[in-house]
Parts: structure tokens; sequence; C-alpha cells
């Protein structure tokens, strides 16, 4: 299938404006005529579903958790990017793509980043309207602070609950069109399958998470915002209930996955501490504006702390090595994240670690509340210093938290055009769940950013064209290709439910987490991926063969539900694995130890690999076919990346 990103034609600032000039409009009386379903209430979710609705569509939106405030979007703390250049240090929309551009690696296109950047002033806006309590400085302008990858300060916050307050305003918003009949929301409802009809989306079929019961849903185009899918490594830092079924069936049914492989590495997040743990916890990265990432200078004295024989406040300044402050004095503790990851484990590798396993590193704001007092990082980080005590039972004014790298993003995703739409017509993917606008890394503070662009400025115009040229017809949900889709899903659940294994889907779940983690995680090479997919397919029979559920469909059964993610997660982690092992290059958070520089940075090789990964569905038993779009540089040069 041949791939056609339907990027405008003209200069790079006029894209957008002259595109939106030249898609077709819905008359608003005929709006009230379409139907659309938007999967997913996050910020691309919520944003998306409120928009269409204030448009006039009629919209059906579903979400798995109870309540749409509960999207895993609540969990990003730290802030969201805009090209104001309120500090006057510089910024503008090109440095923000620019940077953007940079940090991923050159693995993004040109025209969706810029767009990305030129928008995200009016997100500012926007959310400062819904009433989002951004932090403002003395003179009441919002305040801003940096983040990794970046020289200038763009980064609005509100505390450190970000995440939380922007999606506030996109719930009150949602619920503004719940409240007029625009919008009706399916709580606690799980989509398992696509229902494509003449090779278009217009349906879904649903399982109610209370009662069992398998629902069918008829629209006139699918909008798919459902997030990453970092838990295929079971640890990560997303919310247990993050999954990828949702775009896992979407490829099965025809839509291409772009470049699987390419997973986040947070820096920043609370150490493993046992073998039980559900979820790992991610700090801010905003900590790292005034925190110091160091380790001891030496690993005898790492091996002291590792046995408890002393405390990190013991270390004399003279006997700490403040790594990335040595090796990147340009950028500092300010890295991108694949960067500062990669040293983390760097250090830890050569027997530096500063906990009892040796997997962490240390975070210290002495400096800071040395320079600007307790009550000022109190101000800024509060809520996060209290997060990590009540977790770790640390006092972090008093001794450094310690860190360790998770799994936090997935930049790869459903293949869209510039439109956001998949290829399948009808079928569109936004905010996380797209691959389009991060490359191999996503920088800090984009992800809030990417999920309201695509949810409030960009689909509200790009679906418009689709609906402009699809007949009002409805298809009856008594439709055979609704017949066809309700009975894979249920032949599915009734196979798993006779299952007469003895393992859980958790165990199952796990191993293939370590599988993952060992062999497609922070470093990766071809021995080692090879061995992971004999390992993964090996697993994936045992599963089938030997997980273990209890109760029936028809009731709440949340083996029911892990098993189904879980059965999806074991193809999918095969796919991120085919994927590395095709990339033969370093990009981003993406290192294969193959590829690197004589410093041990992450190697690019333009010549062969300056493409998007796009994966077609071949059927089942057959592997996956590999598509490539070609990324065109027209306004970037492609260099080494380096924060020297």
């Amino acid at each position: 299938m041949s791939l056609d990103s339907k990027i405008p034609e003209g200069a790079l600032a006029d894209k957008w404006t002259n595109h939106k000039f030249n898609l077709k409009l819905v008359n608003p009386a005929n709006k009230r005529k379409y139907d659309i379903i938007v999967v997913g209430t996050g910020l691309a979710g919520a944003s998306a579903a409120a928009s269409f609705g204030e448009l006039g569509y009629n919209v059906k939106a579903f979400c798995y958790q109870d309540s749409a405030r509960r999207a895993h979007s609540i969990a990003a703390q730290g802030g969201i990017n805009a090209a104001k250049n309120y500090k006057n240090d510089g910024d503008s929309v090109f440095r923000l793509f620019y940077d953007t551009i940079k940090g991923g690696d050159y693995r993004s296109r040109e025209a969706n980043v810029y767009r990305l950047a030129e928008v995200s002033n009016a997100i500012i806006d926007q959310c400062v309207a819904q009433g989002v309590p951004f932090a403002r400085d003395y003179g009441g302008l919002l305040d801003n602070r940096s983040f990794g990858g970046a020289q200038v300060s763009r980064t609005f916050y509100a505390k450190g609950q970000t995440g939380q307050q922007l999606l506030l305003g996109a719930y009150s918003a949602l619920s503004r069109q719940i409240k007029s009949g625009k919008v009706k929301l399916y709580t606690r409802n799980e989509m398992l399958d696509l229902v494509l009809v003449d090779g278009k989306a217009r349906g879904i079929i649903t399982r109610n998470l209370i009662t069992g019961k398998i629902e069918r849903h008829s629209a006139h185009s699918v909008v798919l915002g459902t997030g990453g899918y970092g838990n295929v490594f079971f640890l990560s830092t997303n919310a247990m209930g993050c999954n990828g079924t949702a775009i896992w069936r979407a490829y099965k049914k025809g839509a291409q996955f772009g470049n699987p492989c390419f997973t986040q590495i947070h820096p920043t997040c609370i150490p493993v501490h046992g073998t039980q743990q559900s979820k790992l916890t991610l700090m801010s990265e905003s900590l790292r504006n005034d925190g110091r990432v160091w380790v001891p200078k030496t690993v005898e004295t790492a091996q002291k702390l590792q046995k408890g024989q002393i405390k990190p406040t013991d270390i004399a300044e003279e006997d700490r090595d403040y790594y990335l402050e040595r090796i990147y004095p340009s950028f500092g503790n300010l890295v991108p994240r694949d960067v500062a990851s990669r040293n983390a484990k760097n250090m830890c590798d050569a027997g530096k670690g500063v906990n009892e396993t040796g997997l962490a590193v240390f975070l210290d704001f002495k400096t800071a509340i040395a320079r600007d007092g307790e009550d000022a990082i109190r101000a800024k980080y509060g809520n996060l210093f209290q997060m990590y005590e009540k977790i770790t039972d640390d006092n972090p004014y008093k001794t450094p938290m310690m860190i360790y790298p998770a799994i936090h993003y997935t930049m790869g995703g459903l293949w869209v055009d510039y439109n956001l739409m998949t290829t399948i017509p009808g079928l569109y993917a936004i905010g996380e769940c797209n691959f389009s606008d991060h490359g191999g890394n996503r920088l800090g503070a984009s992800a809030l950013m990417q999920g309201l662009a695509d949810g409030y400025f960009v689909i509200p115009y790009t679906i418009g064209d689709y609906l402009a040229k699809t007949p009002y017809d409805k298809v009856p949900t008594s439709h055979p290709a609704f017949d066809e889709a309700e009975q894979v899903v249920t032949g599915r659940i009734n196979t798993l439910l006779n299952s007469k294994g003895d393992k859980t889907p958790d165990e199952y779940h796990k191993e293939l987490g370590l599988i993952m983690w060992e062999y497609c995680g922070m470093a990766r090479n071809a021995e080692g991926l090879t061995k992971a997919k004999g390992m993964i397919q090996k697993l994936r029979k045992e599963f089938w063969e030997g997980v273990k559920l209890i109760g029936v469909n028809e009731e709440m059964n949340m083996t029911l539900e892990k098993a189904l993610r879980v059965a999806d997660f074991l193809e999918l982690g095969e796919l991120m694995v085919d994927d590395a092992f095709a990339r033969t290059e370093s990009c981003g958070g993406h290192f294969r130890e193959e590829s690197q520089t004589e410093e041990g940075e992450a190697l690019r090789k333009d010549d062969e690999f300056a493409f998007v990964s796009s994966w077609e569905y071949q059927g089942e038993g057959k592997p996956a076919k590999l598509n490539k779009e070609e990324l065109v540089f027209e306004n970037v040069k492609l260099t080494q990346r380096s924060y020297k």
C-alpha cells in the first residue's frame, strides 16, 4: 500500500494556513446529520469530542474509566510548551519547531512539527480562557520554565499538576457538550474491534466493563485518541489501564503502524524496588530545572552507599560527579530525555548506582535550596516532593532523590497523514496513539501540546473535509459487517474464558515486560532482538494454551479485561521487536548498540533510515510488510545532535 502523507505545497510557514482554506467545509445545518465516534477521553480525545460537539456534530465518546477525567493525561505534571517568548529569551515558532525536529533526531515530518509549534500559542490562550490556573510571574503574566532539550523557557505550568488542570479544562468543555446533548459519553466501555463497511471506518464493537454486554455503535467516522502502549513493558509510568487494544485492532483491520519501536525512556522516575510493583512513578522532568544529577566519583563510594554504610549527605562535594554538567556543559541537567536516560544507565553499568540494586542516580536540590530557599522550592515542586516522600519515606528537602529511567511514552503509533487520517478512510488517530510529531524522541512538555493541538485545532478542520465528501446515510448496526466483527470479539472472549491453564494474565504480562525491557528497552542489538522475537512467540503460544481466567463475560471481570489486553500486547511486542531489528541505526530513544559514536552517543544513518517505518498487517501467521515514507527536510540541516 502506498503512503500519501498529503503534505500541502508551499512554504513551511504557510502550509497549514493554506491547507485550512483549501479544506472542504460542512454547512452548519448539515453537521447535525453526521455521527462521529471518539474513543478515549484524555486531552486529545476530550478536546476533540468537545470541539466536534461545539461544531454541531453528533458525538459518541467512549472511555474505559469510570469518568473521562481519570484519563492518564492527568498524570503529566510538568508543563506544556508554547512559543510565546514571554521571557524574551529568543524563542519563536521556528525555534520550537527546530528543537522538536532536532530532539526527535530528525525522524518526524517537518510540516507536522511546524504546525504543532504554530498552534501551540493558541492552545495556551484557549486554556487560559477555560480557566486553567497557569502559574503567573510577579507582573501577572503567565510564568514559564525550561525543560530538557531547549535553551529557552517555554513551558507553561500549573504547579506540578499541569496535566490535571488541562484535563479539567477539556473535561469542562466536554461536559458542556454532554449537557447540551451533542456528546453522549459511554464510560466503562472498551473498544474491542473496528467495523469497516466498503473499506471505510463506520463503527466499533465495545464491551461494557460492568455488565459484559457487547454493543455495536455506528458512525460516519471514528477517531481514536487512546494514548500510548508503553504498558507492553508491564512496568511503566503509565496508568495500569493504559493499553494498545484499540490501535491494535485497527492495525489488524488495515491501519498501518508507524515506528512501533520508538519508545521513550524517562530519566526521572522512582527506581524499581521489588518484584511486586505494578507500575513506576514519574517525577516530573521540571525537577531538572533546579535539581542536579550526580553519582559518586568512585565505585568504592557507590558500593558503600549500596550497602547502607554511608548516606548521600556524607559524600563531600569534591567526591561527587555531576556527570551531565561535566559531559554536556551547554545543556547540563537539561539534556533531552534520551541522553539523560542513557547516561544514567552508563553510570549504573559502571558500578556507580546509588541504591541497594545499583540502579539509581541522585537528583539533588541542595544547591537550589541554598540559593533560593526551601520555601521557593516548595512553591515550585511541593506536591512532587510530597509524593516522593510518601512513596519512599525519604525527605527530598534533606537528602537527594533517587531516580532511574523508566518506560514513559511511545512515539510510535498508527500512521497518519497530514490530516491525521490513518490508512483506513474515515479512521483518525490523534495524540499519543499516532506516530506523527515526535520522531525518535519526544521533548518534555510536548505531549500535552500535541494532544490539545490535535483535538482543539487540527482534527476539527480536517475531519470536515472528509465528512463533506461522505453521504449522510447511516449504516445500521444490523449490517453484516457488524455481525462479523461481533463474532470475532465474542469468539476471542469465549476462547479465553474456556482456557484451562494455571497462569494469570498478569504473569504472562510480567514475562513479556521483562523480555521487552531486557532486549528492546534502553539499548538493543541484533542478537538480543532475535532472541526476544523467539521468546515472545513462545510466550504467546503458551498464553493461548495456558492462561487462567475466572468468572464469566456477563459480569465485571477484570481478568478477562486484562487477558484481552495482554493478548494484544503479545502481538504488538513482537512487531516492536521486528521494527527495532530492521532499524540498524540509533536515533533518539532507540539506541542500537551496533551504531554509536566513539563517545557512546547515538549514531544515525541518514542515508539509509531517514524514513518512517510503516508496518502493514498481512494476515494471521504472516510477517508484517514494511512500507517506508521517506522524510524530506527542506528547512533544517540534519546534523549529529550535540548538547555539549
